[in-house]
This record gives C-alpha cells, structure tokens and sequence, in this order.
C-alpha cells in the first residue's frame, strides 16, 4: 500500500521529487521496467522516471530489505544497457524508524564489482524539507520531528489551502495513509478531513482493491466450503460402502458355514455399490466358496 501511494505521488508530482532528490526542478516522465529488456525484480517498489539527461531510479521501502543492494546494481547495469548516455541517480527512502543496519547500506560488491547508490532515511531528514512543495507534503510527519501531531496539523492546513479540490483530496489521503506509520488512526482522523480524502482517487483505488480483496476471499471461502462438503460427502459413501462390506462378510460367512478368507475379502472391499448390491441380491445362491469364488471372478472381469 505504501508503495503504491509513492508511486501515485512521484507520477504526479515528479518535479517536487526530483528537487528533493536531485536537487534540480526538472520535468520527469515514467519509464516502464519493459524498457529495460528483462522482467522487473520487484515492479511493485519500482519508481523509474527519466528526462533527456537523467533516470531517476527510487525505491520507498517501509522495512529494510536484505536484497536492495543487489536490486541497485542490477537496474544500474539495466538502464546503463538502454541508454549509456543518461546519467542515472539511485535512492531508497526507508519511511518506518528502524535500528537495522540494512538501513544503512549504500553498496553493492561482488568480487571485483562495487556499485554504490544513495539512502535516505525519512526519519533523520528536516521537516522543512518536505513543507516547501505539495507532492513531498505527505512524507512531513515521518521527517525529524518531535511534534510529529504538530507537523501533521501543518501539513493539513497547507492542503486546505488549496484551490485544486482534486488535488487536495489526493495529499489529503496520501498524507493520512502515510502518516499511519508514526500516528494513531484518531489523531489522523482529527487533523486530516475525511469527507476530503474519500474523494481521492487514491482512496478510490484502495476501496477497489478492499472489493477485490473481500470477493476473492469469499470466492475463496466459499471453494473451500464446496471442497468440504465433497470431502464429506464421499467419506459418507465410503462408510456406507464399508459397511456395507463389512455386514455382506459376515452374512455370507454365516451362510457358508466358515470365515470368507483374505483373499476373497480383499476382492469383496474392491467392488463398487452396484456389485455390492448384486452380491446381496445373489448371497443365498451360494452353496460354497467356490460359487462366491466365480462370480467374483466374472464381476471382476467385467470392469
């Protein structure tokens, strides 16, 4: 989800995500992982944007992750194969305060391979930072702060002043999901207007996907409930059926006069309802072992 919201806000607002990141407002348009020729590692915390000049490559992650160093050089060496001539910046935003050291890694090396590539890490950043342009509004009450309901309240006034209704809505709600890391959902709900963010096309999608998510899961619920009840149902006609079996035996051991041996048992529990049957029906014409022993032999047979 927090991926998602990063990736909304970097489409939407490239030039305020390159003047943080690349310390320069210039336009930045996406660049689809297909481009690159080979399947995307990970395409869901995957932010490619690109000008004549540079490839912008950011990934926000919310927890460290072991694999990041190698996911850097592999896309360096990817964008490098598609345009040698572009410069290319790398940054991972981790958003969540944590004390591993994942966190701190800014390189790649393999034998004589070393690769490098930029961290930042939300919670050392100033605030300030992030109050001077509209798309990095949401990212506020992450940065350095020991107020972060104060820097919450600030950022919710500066969307209110927005003329833009579409675009208030959308930082409203990107601003109170993200904020869910560090604040209660109450406090959020106390500054951030909630009428406003329901119109957000953010809260849109995510309402969608809670649809899809309860559908399937139903649809799962209700695949289980029918593997179940077929499951029920044939444990129910196995019983009956080794019932079945079972008084056929001993009717027919005590018609016979002795113990049915294993062997012709084993035939017995192999024939399906039907011959069960017709092996009822015809028990008292049986004189031996030896008329039990043909018939079965003949419904054996007949399969």
């Amino acid at each position: 989800m927090f991926d998602n919201i990063s990736k909304f806000l970097a489409e939407q607002f490239s030039v305020d995500l390159a003047s943080w990141l690349l310390g320069e407002p210039i336009t930045l348009t996406e660049l689809s992982p297909s481009e690159l020729s080979l399947e995307p590692i990970r395409a869901d915390a995957l932010i490619l944007l690109q000008s004549d000049e540079v490839v912008l490559h950011c990934e926000f992650q919310t927890d460290p992750d072991p694999t990041m160093p190698f996911r850097m050089a592999d896309y360096r060496l990817r964008v490098y194969r598609r345009f040698p001539q572009k410069r290319m910046v790398q940054v991972v935003v981790y958003l969540r305060a944590t004390g591993s050291e994942l966190v701190q890694q800014t390189t790649f090396e393999l034998d004589n391979l070393r690769h490098e590539f930029q961290v930042v890490r939300l919670w050392e950043q100033p605030t300030e930072v992030f109050l001077q342009r509209p798309g990095l509004l949401p990212y506020a009450a992450l940065s350095r702060t020991t107020d972060r309901v104060g820097v919450l309240r600030q950022v919710a006034q500066e969307i209110e002043l927005m003329t833009d209704r579409n675009r208030r809505s959308n930082l409203a709600a990107a601003t109170g999901i993200l904020a869910g890391l560090v604040l209660d959902k109450d406090t959020i709900g106390r500054l951030l207007r909630r009428e406003l963010m329901r119109e957000s096309v953010i809260y849109q999608e995510l309402r969608q996907e809670a649809r899809e998510e309860a559908r399937r899961e139903l649809m799962r619920e209700s695949m289980i409930y029918q593997e179940l009840r077929q499951e029920a149902r044939e444990e129910a006609r196995e019983e009956a059926k080794q019932s079945e079996v079972n008084l056929l035996l001993r009717l027919l051991a005590r018609h016979l006069g002795q113990v049915v041996p294993l062997t012709i048992e084993t035939q017995v529990r192999s024939l399906d309802l039907a011959q069960l049957e017709s092996l009822g029906e015809r028990l008292l014409d049986f004189t031996s072992l030896t008329d039990l022993e043909t018939w079965l032999a003949t419904e054996l047979r007949s399969r």
